[in-house]
């Protein structure tokens, strides 16, 4: 496979960041699904990428999570996070975030969109930044402009947050001090 030279994106493009949207499976998650002969599910999830999350919700970034798939789990580890906005069911994530990018105000130019399928690619690409991590498939990563140094589920979503975080002004650059005013 070709290396896709991109054009290296800018502080003051990720301080523009006013939604972060993500899909679930393969970018908070690993992508493995645990499922029990009784039919429950279980997956995993980071607990440093869900303090980011919290530390961004915190800095006034909107949060989604825009999955393919309807999962408990999900919605759970959501509802502990306090993320907004989770979209669930849903294959067009292009729809998706142009939907949650016109309800909420927020042009597709200060929005950011993380995911890792042939699904997720055309939000990539439409996104004002459009991530994926170092696993995805093709068409996410061509179509990304920025690729995690982290693994899906291990800690590439906290790697995001952290890089807005860093430029963000309410965060004031300093990511300890803003934990610390975590109750």
């Amino acid at each position: 496979m070709d290396v896709v030279k991109r054009p290296k994106i800018t502080a003051r493009q990720w301080a523009r960041v006013r939604l972060f949207a993500m899909d679930v499976d393969g970018v908070l998650t690993d992508g493995t699904v645990c499922i029990a002969s009784d039919g429950t599910e279980s997956k995993r999830f980071s607990i440093t990428d869900g303090l980011g999350l919290v530390l961004l919700r915190k800095c006034g970034v909107e949060l989604a999570w825009i999955s393919g798939r309807r999962s408990a789990a999900t919605a759970l580890r959501a509802s502990e996070l306090k993320v907004a906005h989770v979209i669930e069911g849903r294959h067009d994530k292009l729809a998706v975030l142009g939907e949650l990018s016109k309800r909420l105000g927020i042009p597709l130019r200060d929005c950011a969109y993380m995911g890792d399928d042939i699904v997720d690619a055309p939000a990539i690409a439409a996104a004002g930044i459009g991530i994926s991590v170092p696993t995805a498939l093709p068409e996410a990563l061509a179509a990304a402009g920025y690729v995690t140094r982290r693994q899906a589920g291990r800690g590439a979503v906290r790697e995001v947050c952290d890089i807005i975080l860093r430029v963000r002004p309410k965060a004031g650059g300093n990511i300890r001090s803003l934990a610390r005013t975590l109750p």
